[in-house]
């Protein structure tokens, strides 16, 4: 199938956007509007087929202490706001806010640090009483809320009105999207990317973006770019319609309780980010997966959905409309994986968005369209940096074990020194065993084990509990 601005793949093409997402069509979006001529977008399938077609859209600035971070959501959010304008195509923006819930002290601390932060950065942030979440989510359980933050300034978007605004900004600046057209491989010449190859032709080009999901691993392989991102399963549930749901309600996050809570067709979405996942199709994502769904494992996720149930009890005693699993991409770190791949010349990456593309993926493309067009982006870009990356990581034992961790800290309480814990070893010194007989406690150093501090005489290296107090201290001798 092609859009209606094209009729055939062209041969050749300043930049080839790879992948048609929501995070290609900011790409191809931006690059347009940059001025670059001959952008092409190469879409496999159709846009939105990969993940974005089943996003919960949620668009929240609140949550990170990185500004880098904070930056991307706030351009983002703006930019959602007045695409419509731009273009006749609605976003489904929704600026209905969102609320954060703390009931446990270390989560309160933590709200509170990232509520001063995002202040600095310029989101509007207010810490509020359980009376207060209760008058404006109803039907949410509030008597263990020790506070609620409220970002009157947030709320939802449709991801697949998001997806085809930014394309069809991207048509009206001169790029063309091609949709039905897998890339199968890259042409390469002295160190560079010089285009792709489809089955419809080559097409040369002096830059790719592979922003291909999920599938960003698999595509990265066939030029030798290594992208260790992994698929995991992703669960939202639907409910029949509940009386007195608003859909000016804003968004409510429990992550306490796995949960995040939002109106949907007059009953509610309850999306779900369990402590311990499963990884998905460790060996490859099928090409032709396109809109789909994945078996449901109730089993599994019973204990979750109860526990995410109980902040709003009604959903109980209501029908379910739908139980819905389909994968999502999680990185070693979870954070992006952005940039120039150290291993090829020109060929971009813009992909592990760890189920926050929507609301970082006009961000994501104004700094990737940025970095080819003018040679740099205008943020610090250090953190999600493709080039922070290891081969190793890529390794299918690797990436099943670690994206249970990573995805599991989506929603966990994020204390400052947390070590990584799993997939560890892959990298020791020669004198590794010296340090482990001072009784040394290692921590992961870009892939390394190196000695954070040493147990005294007749203790082990145990790290203590974490908190949000003093730097972690060897224990006593027992």
């Amino acid at each position: 199938m092609t859009s209606p601005d094209t009729a055939a793949v062209p041969e050749r093409a300043r930049v080839v956007v790879v992948g048609g997402g929501v995070i290609g069509a900011s790409v191809a979006y931006h690059l347009a509007h940059l001025g670059m001529p001959d952008v092409v977008l190469l879409e496999r399938d159709r846009l939105t087929s990969g993940t974005t077609w089943h996003a919960a859209g949620l668009m929240a600035t609140f949550g990170s202490t990185s500004q880098t971070s904070t930056e991307l959501r706030m351009y983002t959010r703006d930019l959602y706001a007045r695409l419509e304008a731009e273009t006749g195509q609605a976003t489904g923006l929704k600026q209905v806010g969102l609320i954060e819930l703390a009931i446990e002290p270390g989560r309160l601390e933590e709200y509170r640090r990232v509520a001063a932060f995002n202040r600095l950065c310029g989101v509007e942030v207010h810490e509020i009483s359980p009376a207060e979440v209760a008058r404006r989510f109803p039907l949410a359980r509030t008597d263990d809320v020790l506070a609620g933050f409220y970002i009157p300034g947030d709320g939802r978007v449709n991801p697949v009105d998001v997806t085809m605004a930014l394309a069809k900004g991207a048509r009206m600046r001169g790029a063309r999207v091609v949709e039905g057209v897998p890339v199968t491989g890259f042409r390469q010449r002295r160190g560079a990317v010089t285009g792709v190859r489809t089955a419809q032709g080559d097409v040369e080009a002096e830059f790719v973006v592979n922003c291909a999901g999920m599938w960003a691993r698999q595509l990265g392989e066939l030029a030798g770019v290594s992208i260790p991102l992994q698929a995991a399963e992703h669960y939202y549930l639907l409910t029949e319609p509940i009386e007195g749901v608003d859909g000016d309600w804003p968004v409510l996050e429990d992550p306490a309780n796995y949960g995040y809570y939002r109106e949907e067709g007059g009953g509610l979405m309850l999306g779900l980010f369990e402590p311990v996942c499963a990884p998905w199709n460790v060996g490859g994502v099928p090409a032709d997966f396109s809109f789909g769904e994945l078996p449901p494992n109730w089993d599994r996720m019973a204990p979750y959905v109860e526990r995410s149930m109980s902040r709003v009890p009604v959903v109980a005693s209501i029908g379910i409309k739908k139980f819905f699993c389909g994968p999502e991409s999680f990185t070693p770190d979870l954070l992006p994986i952005v940039g120039e791949a150290p291993e090829l010349k020109n060929y971009f990456v813009a992909a592990g968005l760890n189920s926050i593309g929507i609301l970082t993926g006009g961000g994501i493309g104004r700094v990737v369209a940025q970095w080819i067009a003018e040679g740099r982006p205008d943020i610090d870009v250090t953190g999600i940096n493709i080039d922070r990356l290891h081969r190793y990581q890529a390794n299918p034992e690797y990436r099943a074990t670690r994206t249970v961790e990573s995805l599991g800290l989506v929603y966990a309480t994020h204390y400052p020194g947390r070590p990584m814990r799993t997939a560890r070893g892959a990298k020791i010194s020669p004198v590794h065993h010296r340090l482990v007989a001072q009784r040394a406690y290692f921590r992961d150093v870009s892939g390394w084990e190196g000695a954070d501090w040493y147990a005294p005489e007749g203790a082990e290296p145990q790290a203590g509990e974490l908190s949000w107090g003093p730097s972690m201290t060897p224990p006593a001798p027992a």
